[in-house]
């Protein structure tokens, strides 16, 4: 563990434990004094140990018994591919599997995995210390917790997939180069497309397991996270298994239900406001309407073309009826704030649910620009997998003899560059300038075409 990732878990659990003496949880002295003792009685603890015999490098055991798994596995096949060929054949075919792929596809997937578990766990300890309050002022139980962060891993193994390929690109061949490796490689006629090849055939196969884990599994794990998230933060009571069918509790004794809610324009679609006697719980008004537009002028919600029924017990007293019309209703006051979810509703769904929402709304004449450019873009995204193999692959070879801080820049500033990028042409596409499919791909093809432009340009 390096000194930043101390010095982060430090401050994270000191302000942590600041925030629960603040609401009277943690007398304010151990607050305070609490991570001082644990991070000394750690250094003390780890002093005592300096030169102890049997300690050993645990990161480099694991990295040695993969390379030695991948390179038995190797030579099993070679020995099978050689039986196979014909005696005539003179020599090895350059397409097969070789211990140089075994060799260089240990070290980028050992850097891969690393990466993303690091990625996954600082995000983890991250969210949780940021949820702390919310979970005592709530009274939230741990196992609840522990259930939110365990169905918060595939959001963050999605998330962080092609930021870690590429930084395991950068770092496995910066190795390589800055250990001479490619060099030795080079002089036994060994291209330097020949050592790339077996890391852009792996991410090629990382983002087809990536498009595959977002279709089957992703959205429902992204639905029960959202769940007890909105439990823990304490909002609204609402429904998240039918993501384009939404139920959620307002601020009276009253639940609202809408197909689709834009956040932009301030509108719902296909509106139903239930209205609940609280002692009884007997229903004694239902507004229905096509429409409801929130009005600021007068602080409520317009409902157009829609009728309003009032009843008496299971009979119908009243029917107001403002089909063709609008009307409003001075009670019905949530703002349109008061609907909007932390997250994207493309999350919640895959590609074919999304499709099938957006065909439902079209018939009804509503704009779906927005969801055009999310579906388009759950099948860029994983891709990115791959383009950024391609285009980290060539700076690889160059940060090697440049140290590691080399590396780590270029990684940054690649990293930075797709997400502004990214979120401009989002947000272009969101306002309908460009089409959502120009929007979505936009930046896999220019990043694609770097990175082609530049693995053209390696001296091999």
């Amino acid at each position: 563990m390096c000194i930043r990732d101390r010095a982060f878990i430090y401050y994270m659990g000191f302000i942590s434990l600041v925030g629960l003496a603040r609401q009277g949880t943690l007398p304010v002295e151990l607050a305070v004094w609490l991570p001082n003792l644990l991070f000394g009685l750690a250094g003390l603890i780890l002093i005592l140990r300096l030169e102890r015999p049997g300690d050993f490098d645990l990161i480099g055991l694991i990295s040695g018994r993969t390379r030695e798994f991948f390179t038995s596995l190797a030579q099993r096949f070679e020995s099978t591919t050689e039986r196979g060929l014909p005696r005539t054949s003179g020599r090895r075919w350059a397409v097969l599997p070789q211990l140089i792929d075994t060799y260089v596809l240990n070290t980028f997937l050992f850097y891969f995995g690393l990466l993303l578990l690091a990625c996954v766990l600082l995000t983890q300890v991250f969210t949780f210390f940021e949820l702390l309050g919310d979970i005592v002022k709530n009274h939230i139980g741990m196992s609840r917790v522990v259930t939110y962060l365990y169905f918060l891993i595939p959001k963050f193994i999605y998330d962080f997939t092609p930021v870690s390929v590429l930084v395991a690109v950068l770092v496995t061949f910066g190795v390589l180069s800055k250990n001479n490796e490619v060099t030795a490689f080079k002089a036994c006629g060994v291209s330097l497309y020949r050592l790339v090849a077996p890391v852009i055939a792996a991410s090629g196969v990382l983002s087809g397991a990536l498009f595959a884990f977002d279709y089957y599994y992703v959205p429902d794990a992204n639905r029960k996270q959202d769940a007890i998230r909105n439990e823990i933060k304490g909002n609204a009571p609402q429904s998240f298994l039918r993501p384009d069918r939404k139920y959620i509790y307002g601020q009276g004794s009253r639940i609202y239900y809408y197909r689709y809610f834009d956040p932009a324009e301030s509108v719902m679609l296909d509106v139903n406001v239930y209205e609940i006697e609280p002692k009884r719980f007997h229903l004694e008004h239902v507004i229905t309407a096509e429409r409801a537009r929130w009005e600021p002028s007068i602080k409520t919600w317009v409902f157009q073309n829609g009728y309003r029924r009032t009843f008496d017990g299971v009979r119908v007293k009243k029917f107001d009826d403002f089909r063709g019309e609008v009307a409003s209703y001075v009670h019905l006051n949530e703002p349109p704030t008061y609907f909007l979810k932390e997250v994207k509703l493309s999350s919640q769904m895959n590609f074919h649910e999304l499709q099938k929402y957006m065909g439902e709304l079209q018939q009804s004449g509503f704009d779906t620009t927005r969801l055009q450019v999310q579906y388009h873009s759950k099948f860029s995204v994983p891709l990115f997998a791959l383009i950024m193999a391609l285009i980290a692959a060539p700076f690889g070879f160059l940060a090697g003899n440049r140290g590691a801080m080399t590396g780590i820049g270029v990684s940054l500033g690649i990293g930075i560059a797709y997400l502004t990028l990214n979120k401009l042409f989002e947000q272009v596409g969101n306002l309908n300038q460009l089409p959502a499919q120009i929007a979505a791909w936009s930046p896999d093809v220019i990043f694609s075409l770097a990175g082609l432009y530049l693995i053209a340009r390696m001296r091999t």
